[in-house]
């Protein structure tokens, strides 16, 4: 038999290396060089992170290091007290103690309900959002509410939450704010 004649690249296999060699070769070939730039990029985040932080605790030290920085803060305190007594409403109390907690739940339920009782819808409102906020399992305390009160009081109530846990927020940054 004649056999066809071969070319001698073909004969040598080299075609058939080239062919079946993987594709992602040739691409991590390529792909390797950016890659070595990761070490020098990292390198820099790192020195960006550090100067940042070091940014912010030369800032904190500098603002609390300023002679005005207790008085200006005792002052806003003070004013955001004010602002809470002249507003009528409870004052939180420490959410961490539960017994003062557990307190302040029943006793804001029986005010808002004996106030309920004298047509004083408002402010029995107002003491019902306080027992809500601070209540464990507020859903199943909004469903007996719901059951319970008539509808358009009940409405007042819903209307009247997004301010109390506005307010129970502020008053937990305000324990955070503490200076030591």
């Amino acid at each position: 038999m004649n056999s066809p004649a071969v070319p001698t690249s073909l004969a040598e296999g080299s075609f058939c290396r080239s062919v079946m060699q993987p594709r992602g070769s040739q691409h991590q070939k390529r792909l390797a060089a950016p890659m070595m730039g990761g070490k020098p990029s990292a390198i820099a985040a790192g020195v960006c992170g550090t100067l940042i932080i070091g940014y912010c605790i030369y800032f904190d030290r500098k603002r609390r290091s300023d002679p005005n920085f207790k008085t200006r803060l005792r002052e806003r305190r003070r004013q955001q007290k004010a602002a809470q007594d002249k507003s009528g409403l409870a004052p939180i109390p420490d959410l961490k103690d539960a017994g003062a907690v557990q307190k302040f739940f029943l006793d804001e339920i029986q005010l808002g309900e004996e106030l309920l009782a004298q047509g004083d819808y408002e402010k029995g409102v107002d003491h019902l959002t306080n027992a809500i906020a601070v209540c464990g399992q507020p859903q199943q305390l909004l469903q007996v509410l719901q059951q319970t009160l008539p509808p358009p009081v009940f409405q007042m109530l819903l209307a009247k939450l997004p301010s109390i846990s506005q307010r129970i927020v502020s008053a937990q940054s305000m324990e955070e704010d503490d200076v030591e």
